[in-house]
């Protein structure tokens, strides 16, 4: 039968307010990854012989090191690895402590009272939550960014407060500008650096000054680090844990999805303060198994090779500087980011005697529909367009190609800014 006729029975109006209650399914907005996707199969239908861009998607275009995946093999055929792994191994926890030592300079990390891994940053973002939020407590994001954390909190009966992240604040939050009586009523406070989507860089000046905010306001700080070792241009891998008094105040989310080419592997941790990575192992004892044992020792293996995540980034940095010389040479103003593989620029005002663009949305359909280039737009604040390095390329030349491409087809029209 037809997802119609369900929703005429009694299984409608039994879902969870939190997912949307009785009107569960029936929402029509169209929601802007699902526009994209509609937006890239029209393309490639009206456009069937043209090679369509994919510069939107933020997942990491080549396999996980070959010795990463010899190691997953080698330990995955051994019996005393075939079991439950609950809230990890001392071998992976051990790794990521010394891993934090050596290549963000963190000292003091405990492996066994200070780490657990995760099955990727995202579930760990999920729960973290369910140890803090009670209904009408508050978390504290940024947007643009990535929203889960915020989700959780709002299943949990929270509210989330926003904070902007704009141009001339070099995309960092103006912790200022939270008001006194949000500060003293927030449980956490969600960080992402180097920052998806904009690419901005933290610093330890930053960092200091989340620290000294949060033991103010006694506000948990989460952040999120997936792309803290892809940085380029001689700066440095960046720890909030590195700053003094940050562990008295939260944790940091590392994982292997980016810096690694290991999305599908699904591998983590997070790290700091113990009652924190307490908290959160508890929770997560009631929501996974953990994560296969040989996944973990072959995540172990990379951790102990921090300069795998080097070549990674050094490919990074260079596709950064093709695409943001192409997209100057247009009219655009991009600025190459100091870490993570995305470019956020500020969409044009539209084309010179032709059509306008209101939004960052309106700017990426035109890419996607009219020049076959996918991009992802960002209108949270200010209209921007998010452009990944991450899109399909093998080898040097091939980069050339595709950057040379993509100035190609903008060529043929001048925007207006």
């Amino acid at each position: 039968m037809s997802i119609e006729h369900y929703q005429n029975t009694y299984i409608q109006n039994n879902f969870a307010d939190r997912i949307g209650g009785a009107n569960y399914g029936k929402d029509t907005n169209i929601y802007k990854f699902e526009k994209i996707k509609r937006a890239k199969a029209s393309a490639k239908k009206d456009f069937p012989d043209i090679e369509l861009i994919d510069m939107g998607v933020g997942e990491p275009d080549e396999m996980a090191d070959a010795g990463i995946v010899a190691k997953l093999a080698e330990e995955a055929a051994k019996e005393e690895n075939r079991g439950y792994a609950d809230n990890g191994i001392a071998e992976f926890k051990e790794a990521a402590a010394k891993y934090l030592k050596e290549v963000f300079n963190v000292d003091g990390i405990d492996p066994v009272n200070e780490v657990l891994h995760s099955i990727g940053s995202k579930p760990a973002l999920a729960m973290l939550p369910s140890a803090f939020i009670n209904p009408g407590d508050i978390t504290i994001m940024t947007i643009p960014g990535y929203p889960v954390l915020g989700t959780h909190t709002k299943y949990l009966g929270g509210q989330v407060y926003n904070v902007e992240l704009k141009k001339e604040n070099n995309f960092l939050p103006d912790l200022s500008s939270i008001p006194e009586d949000i500060a003293y009523k927030a449980k956490l406070l969600y960080l992402n650096y180097p920052n998806n989507p904009t690419g901005a860089s933290a610093t330890p000046e930053f960092f200091a000054d989340v620290v000294a905010w949060a033991k103010k306001y006694n506000v948990v700080v989460i952040h999120d680090a997936p792309y803290a070792a892809l940085t380029y241009d001689g700066l440095k891998p960046l720890s909030f844990l590195s700053v003094p008094g940050a562990k008295d105040v939260g944790v940091e989310l590392h994982s292997l999805s980016k810096s690694y080419n290991m999305t599908g592997w699904r591998i983590g941790f997070v790290a700091g303060n113990p009652l924190i990575v307490k908290a959160f192992g508890d929770v997560k004892d009631n929501n996974d198994s953990g994560q296969f044992i040989a996944i973990q020792k072959a995540a172990a293996y990379g951790l102990a090779h921090p300069e795998i995540t080097e070549a990674i980034a050094a490919k990074y940095s260079r596709r950064h500087n093709l695409l943001v010389d192409a997209l100057n040479s247009l009219g655009f103003k991009a600025t190459k980011p100091k870490g993570s593989f995305f470019l956020y620029v500020e969409a044009p005002k539209g084309v010179k005697g032709g059509r306008r663009f209101e939004s960052g949305e309106d700017f990426s359909q035109f890419l996607i529909r009219e020049k076959l280039i996918s991009t992802v737009p960002w209108d949270d604040a200010g209209a921007f367009v998010r452009f990944s390095v991450t899109f399909v390329a093998k080898g040097e030349e091939e980069e050339l190609r595709v950057i040379s491409e993509i100035k190609r087809r903008l060529s043929d029209v001048e925007f207006e800014f």
